[in-house]
């Protein structure tokens, strides 16, 4: 019994399977961009930070303290260290009795001002929320349906409605706000109340859903980076 000779067109040839130079040089590029792009960026931002930083404060410093003014080159993140050792020491002498004292009477004198007035108390209650470390909002991932019945969206889930707002709501069931945002800028979109039952909460962090949604549900939560584009 003789064996069959394979047919010359059905037999794969190892060169077909090598990606071609194209493929590769497409590769590298892909490789280089996924790595250096985030790495530029975010350079970037904090060069633009710190620079904002220094426009800021290094006025209220006197020029002959400087760092440029004693050396070669300019030193940037002066102004930054400056705010962060200032904000440390207004904190220091707030948490005594004459440093209470002192932030009283200016409050105080705020709230006769009309205008000043709400906006000095509303800026600093959104600051007191944020950066409690007893609060609840947004310290939370949910899903809810939006815009339309059987299309989810990711929210991040805010406190539970004020009484003198959830007496004003028809239903009756306990009301939470959620705030929706929009991709791939999470910092704009749609703050909402409706009832408890209708928002399904999800185990992940914050950070995850933010990534989600900037990606447009590229990245997934619990997703390892990628070590490059393939």
């Amino acid at each position: 019994m003789t064996a069959r000779t394979p047919d010359p067109r059905l037999v794969v040839q190892p060169d077909l399977l090598r990606p071609t130079f194209g493929t590769r040089l497409r590769r590298y590029f892909l490789t280089g961009l996924v790595l250096a792009a985030p790495l530029a960026i975010t350079a970037s931002v904090t060069w633009w930070f710190i620079n904002l930083v220094d426009g800021m404060v290094k006025p209220l410093v006197p020029a002959q303290f400087w760092p440029e003014n004693h050396l070669p080159f300019p030193l940037p993140g002066f102004g930054l260290i400056i705010a962060l050792i200032g904000l440390t020491v207004i904190g220091f002498f707030a948490a005594n009795l004459v440093g209470r004292t002192l932030i009283g009477a200016g409050e105080s004198l705020l709230n006769r001002m009309p205008v000043v007035r709400g906006l000095y108390k509303g800026v600093k209650q959104i600051f007191e929320t944020i950066f409690s470390q007893s609060g609840t909002s947004f310290r939370t991932v949910g899903m809810v349906q939006f815009p339309q019945p059987g299309m989810w969206s990711i929210v991040f889930i805010a406190q539970e409605a004020a009484p003198e707002i959830a007496g004003k709501l028809p239903d009756g069931d306990e009301q939470i706000g959620v705030f929706l945002p929009c991709t791939p800028n999470p910092t704009t979109g749609f703050f909402f109340y409706l009832p408890r039952r209708e928002v399904v909460e999800l185990s992940i962090s914050i950070e995850d859903g933010a990534k989600l949604i900037m990606s447009a549900g590229l990245i997934q939560p619990g997703e390892p980076l990628s070590d490059g584009a393939k």
